[in-house]
């Protein structure tokens, strides 16, 4: 936690960070010059991607008309890179046909994280939404015969088919698809002020666009649909189209695990 006379922090200013904050209600927050809402509580959230720069300026318009900046000092990560060779061609570059199946469902995607809802669930202390092992970390890259392929966004919990997934924490369905070329079953639940979860290569889904969920509740199960090597769980925390580890929000696994023991 790091606070200054007009702002409290929470969370490591990091890359690949979700900052829980607070102000006195009524000021209005900028990071980098781009407005960032806040709740009549004076509460705010924030992310910086994968690979944001080191600085970062907050700025604090207060009701008074008085202005402070914070500037943020992000600190960098190392992420895991793997060399691939002798990938064939056809998996490389999908056919025309996929190709623009995967344009849609991102376009989808893409819509669903843009939604505002003044939902204050962002807020909540989150839950992993099924415990196991931890087999795929954020920001890691693999590069496939020699071109760089798209950093993995999530955390990739490893459980058998049918394993239940629940709810993190409480929100609204924003999207809920039983199969994207990439993705397969694909679900979003928004959670507030521009913070959204994503599950990816679900089996089943049990919920539909526009239900509420509690954090908690059982909203789908683990599969190995899309494109995916086995059955799995990819969890993926955005703010808006920022991409974020899911892992700055909640309890190490490890420490889970071990009360369950």
């Amino acid at each position: 936690m790091q606070a200054s006379a007009g702002v409290e922090l929470n969370g490591e200013l990091s890359q690949g960070a979700l900052i829980r904050a607070k102000v006195e209600p009524g000021t209005e927050v900028f990071l980098n010059d781009e407005v960032v809402k806040v709740n009549d509580k004076g509460q705010f959230v924030f992310g910086f991607a994968r690979d944001a720069q080191a600085e970062q300026m907050l700025k604090l318009v207060y009701a008074d008309g008085l202005t402070e900046l914070k500037p943020l000092k992000v600190k960098p990560r190392e992420y895991k890179i793997q060399n691939i060779t002798g990938i064939s061609k056809k998996i490389m570059q999908p056919d025309p046909k996929a190709q623009a199946r995967a344009a849609q469902d991102s376009k989808q995607v893409r819509e669903a994280r843009a939604q505002f809802t003044a939902n204050d669930a962002f807020n909540q202390q989150f839950i992993w939404p099924l415990t196991g092992r931890i087999s795929g970390v954020y920001g890691s890259q693999r590069i496939y015969n020699g071109k760089p392929g798209t950093p993995h966004y999530g955390v990739d919990i490893a459980a058998k088919t049918g394993t239940v997934v629940v709810a993190p924490a409480d929100g609204v369905i924003s999207l809920s698809v039983a199969d994207m070329f990439y993705s397969g079953g694909t679900m979003i639940i928004d959670h507030g002020y521009g913070v959204s979860s994503s599950f990816l290569h679900l089996s089943k889904l049990y919920v539909k666009p526009g239900q509420m969920v509690k954090q908690g509740d059982k909203v789908a199960e683990v599969g190995s649909t899309g494109r995916s090597t086995g059955p799995h769980l990819d969890w993926r925390i955005n703010w808006y189209q920022v991409r974020l580890d899911p892992t700055t929000v909640v309890p190490s696994m490890k420490s889970v695990l071990a009360k369950q023991q």
